[in-house]
């Protein structure tokens, strides 16, 4: 029997484009655009794709193109990003590339916003910006939104986007809270491996909230990785690829393409990668779908969120697929 709790929640599907050892980036942006099918026929309430620059790991460099296959692939689920990281971009031109994106999609359209800059020293030298320009991001922010609803002092228009409406969602870490509660705008909070982090970031949005012409009153997002399956070992073998990546990034200095979960539990690994790999293996929602059923209750029991969107990646596609099929029978049964 499916939870009230769940069943009046949206589950949407966050991807991230990630590369698989043994398998070309082409084919993890083919694999993107097949899930966004598949989860709008699941019932899935968005879907949406991710911004990294130089990333071994992630084929996703430029979200706003790779929505645009996704939207002309699908026809009814919401399409987005999850999100543009604004500053490494001018406003304008963001503004502008979601404008064509809602003219092509009316009312289909979403645009996450976050305020990362590249990856590494490199990157960032290379997107011409530094640690410093992630300061701005109320300011750059503010300037995005104004392109949709009129010119700026100089006379210039973005077009098409002025006087369009694409809904603007803030990712919020660290101060992305604050920033998304002043601007009224509604608020994307993860992961879901730092409970008390992120319900005290809930905490802080509802209670500095200002109403704006986007959003009337707090719409809070939670996101992280869910995995359900026939067993909880199985469940917990999704997890598998992608902790042993967030491992590798950490010891290494770069994120690799997943690697097939049995291949990383064959390996041998230092203590330090030891500990950054079962570290990456705690937190997530993961297991049966009655484990995973009582987990989420108790999530959107504690933060009260509006929405859940799930980010999760791993090797096998098959069994992905089939985690976001198992999910979606919790959240709309019988679709």
């Amino acid at each position: 029997m499916t939870s009230s709790v769940i069943s009046r929640t949206r589950f949407s599907v966050l991807d991230r484009s990630r590369t698989r050892e043994g398998h070309p980036p082409a084919e993890a942006l083919r694999d993107t655009v097949a899930l966004a099918r598949e989860a709008e026929t699941l019932g899935y309430h968005r879907f949406w794709v991710s911004e990294h620059h130089g990333v071994p790991g992630v084929a996703g460099s430029a979200p706003t193109v790779l929505a645009a296959a996704v939207a002309a692939a699908t026809r009814t689920i919401r399409v987005g990003t999850g999100g543009v990281m604004l500053p490494n971009h001018q406003p304008l031109v963001v503004a502008e590339q979601f404008g064509v994106l809602e003219a092509l999609f009316p009312g289909r359209i979403d645009m996450g916003l976050g305020r990362s800059v590249g990856f590494t020293d490199g990157v960032r030298r290379a997107l011409g910006r530094d640690k410093g320009d992630a300061e701005d991001f109320a300011a750059q922010l503010g300037e995005l939104l104004d392109w949709f609803t009129g010119g700026s002092p100089a006379g210039v228009h973005a077009r098409p986007a002025e006087g369009l409406t694409v809904p603007p969602f803030v990712l919020a870490m660290g101060e992305g809270a604050k920033t998304a509660a002043r601007a009224g705008l509604p608020m994307v909070i993860g992961d879901l491996r730092s409970r008390e982090k992120m319900l005290r970031g809930i905490e802080q949005y509802r209670s500095l909230f200002r109403p704006s012409p986007w959003a009337a009153e707090p719409y809070v997002v939670v996101s992280g990785t869910v995995a359900v399956a026939g067993t909880a070992a199985e469940a917990r073998r999704l997890l598998v690829p992608e902790a042993w990546s967030m491992a590798y990034s950490r010891t290494h200095g770069t994120f690799p393409p997943l690697a097939p979960a049995e291949e990383v539990e064959a390996r041998t690994m230092t203590a330090r990668e030891r500990g950054f790999y079962e570290s990456g293996l705690a937190g997530h929602i993961a297991g049966t779908a009655e484990q995973v059923a009582h987990e989420l209750e108790t999530l959107l029991k504690e933060t009260g969120a509006e929405e859940v969107l799930v980010t999760t990646s791993t090797y096998d596609r098959t069994a992905l697929l089939d985690s976001y099929r198992r999910l979606a029978a919790l959240f709309a049964p019988g679709r």
